[in-house]
């Protein structure tokens, strides 16, 4: 699980980021709003605290949601209801008040993990993810300038990840009919481009290609 935790406390980042690893999830953490949007891509799942040091976690909240449907969970130590609510409304999925356990708190985190992932929301690969309601894809933390018919080349292929699809199938899950050979050639070398190496798109010959990576 991949945390983006935003906190402006820096004993508490530690903590949670200690925590976290040990529990065996990827964790980054950071007090300023600019470089947390930065790293949303990335995320999976957000811990944002309320009193930040530039503004304040709900503006931030709003920033997300404009955005990504990466699922929040605020935690804070404004524990009234009022404080509660509107975070809820602003859009964040759970609301931890502090103190808190670290076990209730990744109890909470998987929940919502579960719960907001799935193939609608992400195609992954290896270090390949695809996001196709944003039409954003990624390389490991680079992101990927892809014309749109090489962004839907790398969705059919995430798709069926490490299955041989021919020429045909791949005309028709992008184009929608066939269309003459050298077009699915121009988009795949510039997907390939795009990818960089080691290329994942492997030439199967007589066949068609496939998405692979040891």
């Amino acid at each position: 699980m991949r945390v983006l935790l935003v906190e402006d406390d820096p004993g508490v980042r530690e903590a949670l980021e200690l925590g976290l690893a040990l529990e065996g999830h990827q964790v980054r953490s950071t007090e300023s709003p600019q470089e947390a949007l930065s790293l949303l891509p990335w995320a999976e799942v957000v811990v944002l605290d309320v009193l930040l040091p530039e503004g304040d976690g709900f503006s931030l909240l709003k920033e997300i949601r404009a955005r990504s449907e990466v699922p929040v969970l605020m935690l804070t130590a404004l524990d009234a209801v009022e404080w509660r609510v509107k975070g809820l409304k602003e859009g964040a999925d759970d609301y931890l008040v502090k103190p808190y356990s670290l076990s209730e708190l990744l109890a909470r985190l998987e929940a919502l993990v579960r719960r907001t992932k799935g193939p609608s929301e992400v195609l992954a690969y290896k270090d390949l993810r695809l996001y196709p309601r944003r039409m954003e894809a990624f390389r490991g933390e680079r992101r990927l300038s892809l014309p749109p018919k090489a962004f839907l080349l790398l969705k059919a292929f995430l798709e069926s990840p490490e299955e041989v699809l021919s020429k045909e199938a791949l005309m028709h899950r992008v184009w929608g009919e066939e269309v003459e050979p050298a077009t699915l050639e121009v988009h795949l070398s510039l997907l390939r481009k795009a990818l960089g190496e080691p290329s994942p798109i492997q030439t199967v010959r007589g066949y068609g290609y496939r998405l692979f990576l040891p």
